[in-house]
């Protein structure tokens, strides 16, 4: 992939941490785990990310959305495409120490006019904000995803791509994955197809 330089390096570090905390956690008893999990980077995961980039790179949406900063990784590659062609991401996050942590790797990528991070609940920005979307990454907490959808979904431009993260893994979101699912289909908006690369992507395009 034609990555740039300076994304290349913030990639290395993401992958370094990424790799030091999956030890960490693998050594942690499950409980202390799950207590501690909004420390760790749980990404996408780098395969993940690479279909997004290829996708955002072939379609060229104007406005692409993520649902769910985290720590910026999928951010990064989002935007990183959409620098090959001028397209702009607007990312959503609860907590502003992850979005700071986000923002701060997304300039030293040098793609800081690619991203307008904004800070808050994401389900109150969707209800309130008058713009449309031509992609959109659906990764956020699970009982989150179909409220989520309900407020985006008419935002959504003819042709917009819908995608979305952890369809098949972890096992206990798959009751609330199921659900969003079937909500998804009953439109009958959507192509849609689910691929079984990291924890299971989504990828739905609205006809």
């Amino acid at each position: 992939m034609n990555l740039s330089k300076q994304t290349e390096l913030v990639l290395a570090q993401y992958h370094q941490r990424m790799e030091e905390e999956a030890q960490l956690m693998q050594s942690l008893p499950l409980e202390e785990g799950m207590r501690r999990r909004d420390e760790f980077l749980l990404s996408v995961g780098e395969e993940t990310a690479m279909l997004l980039y290829s996708l955002v790179k072939a379609a060229k949406p104007r406005i692409i959305l993520e649902i769910g900063t985290s720590y910026g990784y999928s951010t990064l590659w989002l935007a990183e495409a959409a620098n090959t062609y001028d397209g702009h991401v607007i990312s959503l996050e609860m907590d502003a120490a992850k979005a700071d942590y986000a923002r701060q790797k997304i300039r030293e990528a040098g793609l800081a006019d690619r991203v307008e991070f904004v800070v808050g609940d994401a389900l109150d920005y969707l209800a309130k904000t008058a713009q449309t979307f031509d992609f959109v990454l659906v990764d956020l907490w699970k009982e989150l995803y179909t409220p989520s959808f309900d407020l985006f979904f008419p935002k959504l431009q003819a042709g917009a791509y819908v995608i979305s993260d952890n369809m098949l893994f972890p096992p206990h979101s798959k009751p609330e994955m199921d659900v969003y699912r079937k909500h998804l289909a009953d439109t009958q908006a959507f192509d849609t197809v689910l691929l079984p690369i990291g924890s299971g992507i989504e990828i739905s395009k609205r006809r």
